[in-house]
C-alpha cells in the first residue's frame, strides 16, 4: 500500500501543469508502480521463506508460517515476481527505473538471505541502513527522476517539494524499523536476529521467553517491558522531531499542528505492557506515513 500511495504521490512532483499529462506519462508512471511492486513482493517473500520459524513465534498467521502455502510455492512466487519486476525494468530503458529495482533487489537479498556476510536484519543498524535507503530515499528520488528525467526528458533538478520528502521520510522510516521489532522480542531473540529491542536487553536478560499474560509476574519480564519502552519512546521522539520540522517548513500548515497533537494524544494512550495496544499503535503509525504521502504534493 505504502508503495502505491509513494510512487502516485512522487510521481506526480514533476508535473507543472495539465499539459504534461498525456499516454506516455501515463505508461511511464505504469512501468515505475508494477515493476515496483513485483519488486516489493520479491522482497516480502524472500524475508518469510528465510524467516518461517522466527514467524511461527512471532507472526504465526503468516502463509508459509502457518503452512498455508509450500516452500516450494513461496520459491516459485519470489522468483516469478524477480523476473517480471527486473523484466519490467529492462523494457522500460530507464536507468534511473533499473537502478532503484537493482538497489531494491541487493538490498532486499542482503537483509534476509542467511549466508556468511548476508542476513543483515541480525544486525540492527544494517537492517535500519536497508529500510531507509529503500523505504525514505529510493521511493522519493528515484521513481522522481524517472519522471522528470526519463519520461519527461527533463534534465534532474530537485524540487524543494521530493527534498522535504527524502527527509521527512527518512525519520518515518526509522521509527517504522524500530518499532516493528518490539512486539518480536521473543522470535527475534530465540532466533539470533539482533534488533535494538534485543540488543538493548541482551546483557540483561538471556534465558526468559517473553510473555505477556506473565509480564508483569517476573523480574524477567520487567526487564523486557523497560526496554519496549525506551524503544517506543525514542520512536516517538523522531515522531515529533520530525513534524515539529515539517512546522517549520511550513509554519502555516494547521494539519501539522493537529498531528503533532494526535501523536501525543495517542502515545499518552498506549499501554507497552498490553500487547494488544501495539498493533493499532504500530498500524496508526503507518496511517500517518500514507497521509503524508497525500500531503506531499502540496508542499
Amino acid at each position: 500500500m505504502y508503495q502505491i500511495l509513494g510512487i502516485t504521490s512522487v510521481s506526480i512532483l514533476p508535473i507543472k501543469s495539465l499539459d504534461d499529462l498525456s499516454v506516455t506519462v501515463l505508461w511511464g508512471f505504469l512501468e515505475a508502480l508494477a515493476s515496483a511492486l513485483c519488486m516489493n513482493i520479491y522482497v516480502v517473500g524472500l524475508n518469510q521463506l528465510f524467516d518461517i520459524e522466527i514467524d511461527k513465534v512471532n507472526k504465526p498467521t503468516l502463509p508459509l508460517a502457518s503452512g498455508e502455502f509450500s516452500v516450494a510455492t513461496g520459491v516459485l512466487l519470489v522468483v516469478a515476481f524477480l523476473v517480471m519486476s527486473i523484466s519490467i525494468g529492462i523494457r522500460s530503458k530507464s536507468a534511473p527505473l533499473i537502478c532503484a529495482l537493482l538497489l531494491s533487489f541487493l538490498l532486499g537479498s542482503a537483509y534476509s538471505i542467511d549466508v556468511p556476510l548476508l542476513r543483515w536484519k541480525q544486525h540492527p543498524f544494517l537492517a535500519a541502513f536497508c529500510i531507509l535507503v529503500v523505504r525514505a530515499v529510493l521511493v522519493q528520488l528515484a521513481f522522481f527522476t524517472h519522471m522528470q528525467q526519463h519520461v519527461l526528458k527533463r534534465p534532474f533538478t530537485p524540487t524543494r517539494s521530493v527534498v522535504f520528502a527524502t527527509l521527512f521520510m527518512c525519520c518515518f522510516s526509522a521509527v517504522i524499523a524500530l518499532f516493528k521489532d518490539i512486539p518480536d522480542v521473543d522470535g527475534d531473540r530465540d532466533f539470533g536476529i539482533q534488533s535494538l529491542s534485543v540488543r538493548l536487553g541482551q546483557h540483561k536478560v538471556r534465558t526468559c521467553r517473553f510473555n505477556f499474560k506473565s509480564l508483569m509476574s517476573t523480574n524477567c519480564a520487567k526487564l523486557i517491558l523497560i526496554i519496549m519502552l525506551q524503544v517506543y519512546r525514542l520512536c516517538i521522539n523522531i515522531l515529533m522531531t520530525a513534524y515539529t520540522a515539517a512546522i517549520l517548513v511550513g509554519a502555516s500548515s494547521t494539519n501539522l499542528y493537529q498531528k503533532i497533537i494526535t501523536v501525543s494524544d495517542r502515545s499518552e494512550q498506549f499501554d507497552i505492557a498490553n500487547k494488544a495496544c501495539i498493533t493499532p499503535f504500530y498500524m496508526f503509525i503507518w496511517k500517518l506515513f500514507y497521509a503524508e504521502y497525500f500531503l506531499i504534493p502540496f508542499v
